[in-house]
């Protein structure tokens, strides 16, 4: 054989190898990806009108294409059951998907203080041990008297983009829907204390924490009713209630800098005490506190996205983030049988746009 032509076919070979051979962002100098102590990007799965994939193979492979290894989903009926989670959990981990957060609802006695809320929460104390042996480490929550989305509308953005904005003069007279009442906040926080006493340490002995979401709007009342997570301070009365790593919030930069807070301050206050359980990850462009705003690109509004990034990571946060709330593009609109979840509101394209800047900033942010 000539030994030049061998030469060159060894070198084509070891070509080829190189193109074929994954790049991973540790090989790359500079660059650290998804580790034990760092943030872990996510994506919503199942049916939901927020999910980027479905429970089944063309489902994850759409999340995975995109880089994202960790999922959350909306949980069944309470109460739930041990061998249901795992069956959930098999399933994405034939994808390549792993489970690290579940929705947990269905207990409306509970939140208006009802008789017949013992029942209820008997049924999410078996919920929360059935995902403690299954071994989901996040259960997510809300505890809203009533969540005033009757004041979101479509904002066009750049290029006709869909923006979610929000105004509360247009429902701050609504009243209060018959099945609910109108509640003071001082009736809400009873509730969430008889709630949280009789839960976190169920939560505790079964290695779970809980996350309950903020109010999203944070409108001063909502048809009536006081909002327990409709202010900062708030969230830090919910922590102190039962002192506890199973108690925790939902940690949303988006819905921080709606109440007019310094969104990296305040990831600070929580994360040093070690109650973000999981994290929202959007951005909003604030013209009056609590009452009027626009859910933006994440690139494009008020809040320091990278500093948020940064200061998950120096905390090592491990749990996820959400990169939520995609704006409708066009790509999105055109798909057949699109209907958006919030006006403005967008669906897989739009997720692949967050979740690409949030994997950049993570990177960025793990780097420096």
């Amino acid at each position: 054989m000539d030994a030049d032509l061998s030469r060159r076919a060894v070198m084509q070979a070891i070509g080829a190898a190189a193109v074929a051979a994954p790049t991973s962002p540790a090989a790359i100098p500079g660059l650290r990806g998804e580790g034990k102590d760092t943030p872990k990007i996510c994506l919503e799965m199942g049916r939901g009108a927020l999910a980027a994939g479905t429970l089944d193979e063309t489902g994850m492979r759409r999340v995975k294409q995109l880089g994202v290894d960790h999922v959350l989903m909306g949980g069944p009926r309470i109460p739930w059951e041990e061998s249901r989670i795992r069956s959930i959990m098999d399933l994405l981990k034939t994808g390549g998907l792993s489970l690290g957060n579940m929705m947990i609802g269905g207990f409306p006695k509970t939140i208006y203080g009802k008789p017949g809320r013992d029942e209820e929460i008997e049924q999410v104390r078996q919920s929360i041990r059935a995902a403690g042996r299954a071994g989901l480490p996040v259960i997510e929550y809300n505890f809203y008297a009533h969540r005033i989305v009757e004041g979101y509308y479509e904002e066009i953005g750049r290029a006709g983009a869909g923006l979610t904005a929000f105004d509360y003069d247009r429902v701050k007279d609504l009243p209060p829907l018959p099945e609910e009442g109108a509640h003071t906040l001082e009736e809400m926080w009873a509730n969430i204390t008889y709630f949280l006493k009789a839960v976190i340490p169920v939560a505790e002995e079964s290695g779970v924490r809980m996350a309950l979401h903020p109010n999203d709007p944070p409108a001063p009342l909502s048809r009536g009713s006081g909002q327990i997570m409709g202010a900062v301070e708030g969230w830090k009365r919910l922590i102190e209630i039962v002192p506890s790593k199973s108690n925790g919030i939902t940690f949303d930069c988006g819905v921080t800098r709606e109440m007019g807070h310094d969104p990296v301050e305040v990831c600070r206050y929580f994360g040093s005490r070690d109650r973000i359980n999981h994290v929202h990850f959007r951005n909003v462009r604030v013209r009056k506190p609590y009452e009027k705003y626009t859910e933006v690109f994440i690139d494009e509004g008020e809040v320091n996205m990278f500093a948020v990034m940064k200061e998950l990571a120096r905390q090592k946060y491990p749990r996820l983030l959400y990169p939520e709330h995609p704006r409708a593009l066009d790509a999105d609109r055109e798909r057949p049988g699109f209907k958006p979840y919030y006006p403005g509101g967008g669906s897989y394209t739009g997720f692949a746009y967050n979740v690409g800047y949030a994997r950049a900033m993570l990177q960025a942010a793990l780097a420096s």
